[in-house]
């Protein structure tokens, strides 16, 4: 194993953010985790930020929890992708939370999901559950922004989603709502209620929502970057 180490500050360029997220390609989460002095998890029931923690660590991400992108002096957000052996994604891809009030005349240019997803440096990790987390090889990263054709399937979904929310529709809306983009419930439990507004304009307590990114969104995306075959 070639001596790795972990970026100790944030990434002054793109270039260098890319370089070191394509050292890691082909390493395992247990190498990783080894090097970086991390205890591993024995899965991620308890722990499903782990891997992305993990991958912090080692490209020098600077927002943790904080609302803006991960590596903020480039603007870059870093979404770390569970794929199946073809390449193809396990899951959704959280953006945001979604606000359930004071959104009048909140528009798409300002919105933050635009603002989470204008630069993105993806990184695909084996996810198969039969593979043991510490087993599971970390892939080749990817670099994207939106076309002109993805930016537009959002900001229709996202528009779409919001005037929901805003009319005070936001219990009627499922995840099958939106093409590419889904709001959902984003709770550790159910007593985890927040303010939005009911049918009438009256204040409700209702569970808070999350902005996601459809499979079909990000399956075609990392087709199209690793030439795989959409299904």
């Amino acid at each position: 194993m070639s001596s790795m180490t972990p970026l100790a500050h944030p990434p002054h360029s793109e270039a260098q953010l890319l370089a070191q997220a394509q050292q890691l390609a082909g390493r395992t989460l247990g190498e990783l985790a080894a090097m970086a002095g991390l205890p591993i998890p024995r899965d991620l029931k308890r722990d499903k930020g782990w891997i992305g923690v993990l991958l912090e660590v080692w490209l020098g991400a600077s927002a943790g929890s904080k609302p803006e992108q991960d590596f903020a002096a480039l603007g870059v957000e870093l979404k770390t992708i569970p794929i199946d052996g073809a390449g193809r994604p396990l899951e959704t891809t959280f953006v945001c939370v979604a606000p359930l009030t004071g959104n009048t005349g909140v528009s798409w240019e300002t919105s933050h999901v635009r603002h989470k997803l204008r630069r993105v440096l993806w990184i695909p990790v084996e996810g198969s559950r039969d593979i043991p987390l510490a087993q599971r090889h970390v892939g080749a990263p990817l670099l994207w922004s939106p076309n002109e054709d993805e930016e537009r399937q959002l900001r229709m979904d996202w528009e779409e989603l919001m005037d929901l929310i805003v009319l005070g529709e936001v219990e009627r809306v499922t995840a099958r709502h939106g093409e590419v983009l889904q709001l959902r419930p984003k709770a550790a439990n159910s007593k985890a209620l927040t303010e939005a507004v009911g049918a009438h304009g009256e204040p409700i307590l209702t569970l808070p929502r999350g902005f996601y990114l459809k499979k079909n969104f990000t399956a075609a995306l990392l087709a199209r970057h690793f030439f795989l075959k959409t299904y």
